[in-house]
């Protein structure tokens, strides 16, 4: 861990002791005024512990990529070395400047060597083997290289979870033709003892089916000037990756948690099933949390991806919970070791798509993330326009996704219903 990297988990820690000092001081006798100041000072020392560590994840993601670019010495610059864009001559083609000129200038309007690295822009994406493939784009749409892709996910990752890949499970495909996806659940069978000589009963295992479509999440066309795209300062292409990155991430991860399943993803919350309904409809209690946790099977609580999922809202009201004991759910985590943050001793992850906490709402859901399944065909496409705003002199920028998400086992994830 860097020296910078620690401070941060250090000041961290100071500043959810000071918060949970404050809390400790409320008492059954405390004065509302009192208790009201103290519960502000509480909330305000949490928004700059998530600042730090909003400051800290970036410092890590940082130190992880210096450590994938370093230079590999061991390895030898001969010919079969050589990457999959280096022209026949020996020379490397950068993917990110033949992308660039590609905005600027059009794909038509690249030389032959750079078609073909166009061409050959694969995203960093493992193709599911029964998917049909495709004809490669037409001038003036494209996939985007394995670099911008890369950027454009984390983007769409850090705007909701359900784009992340380590909380739900993905799979992609090079065709949007409709995927079957067989479901089971087996749970229920516990197998039986064998009499010498005696027929073993049936216990027959429940096969169902789920299909995964291929719906489309488009960026809204962004319009960038000549003079921009002309101005070799100005790194325009990073601009794109955020704001693309921002708007599918947002549209997507929505859709993938409250989607209807009607035209459109059946959202990780609408496809749960009840696992606890609050007593009140406006509060939390700590054993109502403690109750959804044993709502779920055991076994679906051991998975690597099991973990909450709730909004920010609820998220500040979550860290104000004890137990019978006087002990806070949320717990930081190990600072020195790099061990995440858990609630009831189960990850968490912040999802602004699920309600607050209000009558009749399901603000929280628990359960195993590798049971949903999102489904993602090919990489992330763009497409110039360049005609329709040729008058104002601009070039538009379209990026478009497709996607579907279906939860195979309904028992993995369940719900919280507010009363």
């Amino acid at each position: 861990m860097s020296q910078a990297l620690k401070e941060l988990r250090e000041k961290q820690a100071k500043i959810v002791a000071d918060a949970r000092a404050r809390l400790d001081e409320i008492k059954d006798d405390t004065p509302e005024a009192r208790r009201t100041e103290l519960e502000t000072q509480h909330d305000a020392a949490m928004v700059e512990y998530d600042t730090l560590e909003a400051r800290a994840d970036r410092l890590e993601k940082l130190i992880e990529r210096e450590n994938k670019l370093a230079p590999d010495t061991r390895r030898r610059p001969d010919r079969d070395d050589r990457s999959e864009h280096d022209d026949d001559d020996g020379e490397t083609i950068d993917p990110k400047a033949v992308f660039r000129r590609a905005m600027q200038f059009g794909v038509e309007n690249l030389d032959p060597r750079e078609r073909r690295a166009m061409a050959g822009f694969k995203a960093n994406v493992t193709p599911e083997m029964r998917a049909q493939g495709i004809g490669t784009s037409a001038a003036g749409g494209y996939s985007v290289p394995t670099e911008f892709m890369a950027e454009i996910t984390k983007s769409m990752a850090d705007w909701g979870p359900m784009n992340d890949d380590k909380v739900i499970r993905v799979v992609s495909t090079e065709s949007g033709a409709p995927l079957p996806w067989p479901t089971v659940n087996d749970t229920a069978n516990t197998g039986q003892d064998h009499t010498e000589n005696t027929a073993d009963s049936d216990q027959d295992a429940t096969f169902g089916g789920k299909q995964l479509d291929a719906y489309i999440a488009s960026s809204g066309v962004v319009k960038v000037s000549f003079e921009l795209l002309q101005d070799s300062a100005f790194d325009f292409d990073e601009l794109l990756n955020e704001l693309f990155g921002e708007r599918l991430g947002r549209r997507v991860n929505t859709k993938l948690t409250t989607g209807t399943g009607s035209g459109q993803a059946n959202g990780i919350v609408t496809a749960s099933t009840l696992g606890k309904t609050a007593a009140s409809a406006t509060a939390l209690a700590a054993d109502e949390m403690l109750d959804l946790v044993h709502s779920v099977n055991p076994a679906y609580r051991k998975s690597p991806k099991c973990a909450w999922q709730f909004n920010d809202q609820t998220f500040k009201l979550l860290r104000k919970l004890k137990d019978g004991q006087g002990n806070y759910l949320w717990q930081m985590g190990d600072v020195k070791a790099g061990a995440p943050a858990t609630l009831l001793d189960h990850r968490y992850h912040v999802n602004q798509a699920l309600a607050d906490v209000a009558t009749g709402t399901k603000p929280i859901i628990f359960g195993d993330g590798q049971k949903y399944i999102v489904r993602r065909v090919k990489a992330v496409q763009m497409l110039t326009l360049r005609e329709r705003y040729a008058e104002a002199l601009q070039v538009g920028f379209l990026a478009f996704t497709r996607y579907d998400g279906e939860l195979a086992d309904t028992a993995a994830i369940k719900h919280m219903i507010m009363a």
